[in-house]
């Protein structure tokens, strides 16, 4: 493989670390990942994994896989010497999980594109992030991880299963030499029962995973490898299996829970569930005798209603706590617990309603993506990322488009907000069919999922054989969970085809093809699961098509989008129009629409930039958004003298007044969700925006031309054990320098290290596993995560030759 120095990949494969993660002011955010006490052991399985890169097609470089007569004719005898306890895997290279190889390799230019009228085009390479993955790089497209554990003798008598979130992309799970599971999806969770093959002796176990990442799902970036957490989970033979609780709840209190249990022996058991409120406080307690058939699931119902239940809302998401537990002869022997919310939510042809409120859908499309990590985003930095979109005024998530990772799930229930949850294939093959079950056994406790996606933009979306398929999706959706609405994300055929086995209609983009819509449905509500697509690079005001970069005036957007004021004003003020998902929230690699050719790499439809620095556009969504007051003034004031500027302001003020080097250069009202402009010729010095309400000044914002970068300022937010810092570059005088581009160093001394880096340029090709990143008009990232289990205080610095550097002290 050209340019690839296989040595270099191996030694530079990333090392991440998960913990639960914490808002800086201590509430739990994210689901606790420690083990359970009492008889059910949760334990994370993600640290001391080894990884190695395979091969796709050379079995002699792929460990002997597929090479030994025996590998699928003989269980035991996979003939992959790796399974072997006495491999040497020491030139392996040490990684925690969750694990994204593909964003350690270097950028390759694998297409021969030419651009050339042709603007809009996707090119195959671009629209994954130029990464060498998949069947051109046989090289780097398979990944194997192994891990070695030893058990307890007690562990015999237990049911032992891996519970695996996510992998990219086709795996096959070896435990001590026999292939126990094979998995053929990017982004649905498994388990694996490795009870029947464990060790429980002396002799170690060893587990292999192979990853083959050659073929993808999606048209953007994904990531390769073990990119979410394993747990293993060892229960006693009568047991709950794996998301075995279903709670159904509505505002008047009333709760059924539904149990599922499992055993080994014919029985009774006592099934006890408790239900406490976010303070620990019981609010009921119920139990039944259950006779057990041996190596058959039993389900249970139960039913309760709550007195004066506390309703989960946006502003206050209030969870209630199910403790399921199976009592045997006086012994507890099982502990499973889930979570839930109780609240209303009601999609009408004229509204939106939460809890009885009407509210429009104020929404982002997210693709799992960050600078420095890849697909492998920590915990703590998915907190991080949620609290960037509710500061700005978003209430809804959409996971586009695949399953969310559980840990986000977990946070808007935490955080207040609400999710589309969407399966990866549309179809009624038994295969999609499984996966969604997965999709909806998994989230349905979930009071965060309003809405279940059955697919996104699909081909037969307006025929009568999507129709087919969608309703046989229907069918399970509503088996699974009869209270939640389904939806899917149409781009055409909209009053046709599967219109007809949809609850909620998704819209992409196209409104003005409504009208069979609203003829032959005139009671379906409609929702626009994407809008905008807007496209903005941060920190530009020109667009060029030497850098591929494209203006952050909110004036660009693709054939078939809109920009922010071409499609927020009109869903606002219609009520049949319930408001939408932007594409997207953040910039995310690969789609570099304008520029679908080298060296372009990122995205520039986000909200905010690959590393959560917002573009402007973030603070008109803020002002028409949020309760927040907001005047942002752009762009920065460093041009050629004489050049006419345009001057932009977002701001939810009543009126607001420019003023260029002390005057007036004109007040004017604010219009609802619509932006204020002057043009104004550059003259070096400062331009001042004044916002007026009742007549009287409430807030100021200026911008003033800069000199050279002197100094870094360094910013860090930290939530549990991750820290996102922010390294901004200033003059002499304090002012931001908008278009410095210094190469930034990042220095930690402490019990923590920089899992990567980052700066929101669509066209760097700079490593993002690395210490050091150049800053793009005049901002830098870096992600630094504790080490788990040492305490003590940590010093960041952030260092450029020539300036002053910026620091930051975390306490222990």
């Amino acid at each position: 493989m050209t340019g690839l120095n296989r040595r270099h990949l191996l030694q530079g494969t990333a090392a991440l670390s998960l913990v639960p993660a914490v808002v800086a002011s201590g509430e739990s955010v994210a689901a606790p990942l420690s083990p359970d006490t009492g008889p059910r052991q949760i334990i994370r399985f993600d640290d001391n994994w080894r990884f190695a890169f395979g091969h796709a097609s050379d079995i002699a470089r792929d460990f002997g896989y597929g090479a030994y007569q025996y590998t699928h004719a003989k269980q035991g005898l996979s003939g992959v010497v790796a399974s072997e306890v006495k491999y040497d895997d020491s030139t392996w290279t040490a990684v925690q999980l969750p694990h994204d190889w593909a964003v350690d390799l270097p950028f390759v230019n694998n297409e021969t594109y030419v651009p050339g009228g042709r603007e809009y085009e996707e090119d195959e390479a671009a629209a994954h992030g130029y990464k060498p993955v998949g069947r051109k790089f046989p090289e780097t497209s398979v990944g194997w991880y192994r891990k070695v554990f030893k058990l307890d003798p007690g562990d015999e008598l237990k049911r032992l299963t891996l519970e695996f979130d996510g992998v990219f992309r086709d795996s096959t799970v070896f435990l001590n030499g026999y292939i126990i599971n094979r998995h053929e999806s990017g982004y649905t969770p498994f388990e694996v029962d490795i009870s029947n093959f464990i060790n429980t002796d002396d002799t170690p176990n060893v587990l292999l995973v192979r990853v083959d990442a050659s073929y993808g799902e999606g048209w953007f970036y994904e990531g390769a490898g073990i990119y979410r957490h394993v747990r293993m989970v060892k229960t006693n033979r009568t047991y709950v299996p794996q998301w075995g609780v279903y709670i159904k709840s509505d505002i008047s209190g009333a709760v059924d829970i539904e149990t599922r249990v499992a055993s080994d022996a014919d029985k009774t058991v006592t099934l006890v569930s408790t239900i406490t409120d976010r303070d620990g406080h019981i609010v009921a307690r119920l139990e039944t005798a259950v006779a057990l058939t041996a190596q058959t699931e039993q389900t249970i119902n139960q039913a309760t209603k709550l007195d004066r239940p506390r309703l989960w809302g946006l502003d206050d998401p209030h969870l209630y706590t199910v403790k399921t537990e199976i009592v045997e002869a006086g012994v507890v022997v099982d502990v499973f617990t889930s979570t839930f919310g109780v609240r209303e939510v009601v999609f009408k042809v004229d509204g939106f309603f939460l809890n009885g409120q009407p509210m429009k859908i104020k929404g982002t499309n997210n693709h799992q993506d960050h600078a420095g990590v890849g697909s492998a985003i920590p915990d703590a930095l998915h907190i991080w990322r949620l609290q960037q979109l509710k500061a700005m005024g978003s209430n809804a998530y959409r996971s586009s488009h695949n399953p969310a990772t559980p840990e986000v799930l977990d946070a808007c229930d935490r955080m207040g907000l609400l999710v589309i949850d969407e399966t990866r294939l549309m179809t009624s093959a038994p295969e999609g069919l499984a996966e969604l079950e997965t999709l909806v056994r998994r989230g349905r406790n979930h009071p965060s999922i309003i809405l279940w996606s059955i697919g996104n933009e699909e081909p037969q979306q307006g025929t009568a054989r999507g129709l087919k398929i969608a309703r046989d999706m229907r069918r399970v959706v509503k088996r699974l969970d009869p209270t939640r609405p389904i939806t899917a994300a149409m781009n055409n055929g909209q009053g046709f085809g599967i219109t007809a086995a949809l609850d909620v209609l998704g819209v992409n983009y196209y409104v003005t093809r409504l009208q069979p819509v609203r003829e032959k449905f005139p009671n379906l509500p409609v929702v626009a699961t994407e809008t905008a697509s807007t496209l903005c690079t941060r920190g530009e005001y020109e667009r060029s098509d030497t850098k591929l970069y494209v203006p952050a005036y909110d004036t660009t957007a693709p054939k078939w989008g809109h920009t922010a004021e071409n499609w927020w004003p009109l869903y606002n003020a219609t009520p049949n129009l319930l408001g939408g998902f932007v594409w997207t929230g953040f910039d995310y690699r690969g789609e570099p629409t304008p520029f679908n050719w080298w060296p372009s790499v990122t995205s520039h439809f986000g909200i905010m930039d690959l590393c959560g620095f917002p573009k402007d556009n973030y603070w008109y969504y803020q002002a028409w958004w949020s309760d927040k007051p907001v005047l942002h003034l752009f762009p920065h004031w460093n041009w050629d003298v004489g050049k006419v500027v345009p001057v932009w302001v977002h701001s939810n003020c009543e009126a607001v007044e420019l003023f260029v080097n002390g005057k007036s250069a004109g007040r004017k009202d604010v219009v609802k969700d619509r932006h204020l402009e002057w043009s104004i010729p550059f003259a070096p010095g400062q331009i001042t925006a004044y916002g007026y309400k009742g007549g009287k000044v409430v807030m100021k914002a200026e911008r003033r031309t800069a000199g050279e970068a002197a100094r870094v300022v360094l910013t860090a937010d930290t939530i549990d054990d991750i820290t996102v810092l922010k390294a901004e570059l200033f003059d002499a005088k304090g002012i931001a320098a908008p278009r410095a581009d210094n190469l930034i160093h990042f220095d930690v001394e402490g019990p923590a290290r920089v899992i990567g880096v980052g700066n929101g340029n669509p066209t760097s090709h700079e490593p993002d596993k690395a210490t050091y990143r150049k800053a793009f008009n005049g901002l830098a990232q870096a992600i630094v995560q504790r080490t788990a289990g040492r305490p003590g205080a940590i010093q960041i610095t952030a260092r450029s030759e020539g300036l002053i550097s910026g620091r930051v002290d975390l306490k222990a």
